[in-house]
């Protein structure tokens, strides 16, 4: 661990840096972490991952509102976004680029899984500077692979980014072979709910179609703008359930991820898409 002065940064202001970026914990520059925090010891928390561009935080109120509903789901107090913007300023040089990742936990508690009666939540703030996109690939080069693990279905969760991602992880260590990009996760079910990393859409008979998340799955921000953005352009856009013969058949594959912004698929498993339909205006419009 080196403690250094991040370049850009506000005079007199040092920081924990070493290979895994600049981390904030309750505004203060860290490199540790309470062992008995309950995000740690229970995965009692959520989390939103977020592209920095110029030092500007992408979709940042959307974030922000996310991240709320998502705390007020599991009866956390969310930080006010007074409280993130002044740790923004903190962390983020200029000029920068990056991934940021905000994190909120339920705090320190006793053993146990009863919760406090009054948690004191933590927030924690890391900050990843990055000179190449995290997807090294060109739109409309990604290659995806339909994973073996099966989500469960947990309603009270479904849609929120909360802390414990092992079904991610385990369906991430199903494959090391650099040309695919991403796996689709199916539940148990064999509805397609999304990517390990990302959320899907295809192209089928004029219609934008994305599965239905009311019982797994994680909703993320750069879902819900495109749903909205696309609708409001006169596309015709429907939640539904999709097997995977219905992607296999579609006229274009789409996934969609803050950092990533939307990114066609060129492949999956065997089935090739050779040409971009709709995918490069929607990307325009998501970024935009």
């Amino acid at each position: 661990m080196v403690r250094a002065r991040l370049p850009g940064s506000n005079e007199g202001a040092s920081v924990a840096m070493d290979l895994a970026g600049a981390v904030l914990v309750d505004g203060v520059f860290t490199d540790s972490f309470p062992v008995d925090d309950r995000g740690l010891m229970y995965g009692d928390g959520v989390f939103r991952t977020l592209r920095i561009v110029d030092s500007n935080p992408l979709w940042w109120d959307e974030h922000l509102a996310k991240l709320t509903e998502d705390c007020a789901r599991l009866a956390l107090p969310a930080p006010d976004s007074a409280v993130w913007n002044a740790d923004l300023a903190k962390i983020v040089p200029r000029p920068s680029g990056g991934i940021l990742k905000l994190l909120v936990t339920r705090g320190s508690g006793r053993r146990g899984y009863c919760p406090p009666d009054v948690p004191q939540i933590r927030r924690l703030m890391r900050y990843d500077v990055t000179l190449n996109s995290p997807m090294k690939t060109p739109v409309g080069d990604v290659q995806l692979r339909v994973c073996s693990l099966r989500l469960g279905w947990q309603p009270r969760l479904a849609g929120i980014k909360h802390l414990n991602r092992l079904e991610n992880v385990l369906a991430r260590a199903e494959w090391s072979d650099p040309d695919i990009h991403e796996g689709l996760l199916l539940d148990h079910s064999e509805q397609v709910i999304s990517g390990v990393m990302s959320n899907l859409f295809i192209w089928r008979q004029n219609q934008l179609l994305t599965p239905r998340l009311d019982r797994c799955g994680v909703a993320g921000v750069a879902r819900a703008r495109l749903l909205r953005l696309a609708s409001a352009h006169g596309f015709d856009v429907k939640e539904t359930e999709l097997n995977l013969q219905s992607v296999l058949e579609a006229d274009e594959v789409m996934l969609t991820n803050s950092v990533w912004g939307l990114r066609r698929v060129a492949r999956l498993e065997t089935r090739v898409w050779s040409e971009p339909l709709v995918s490069s205006r929607l990307a325009a419009m998501l970024d935009a």
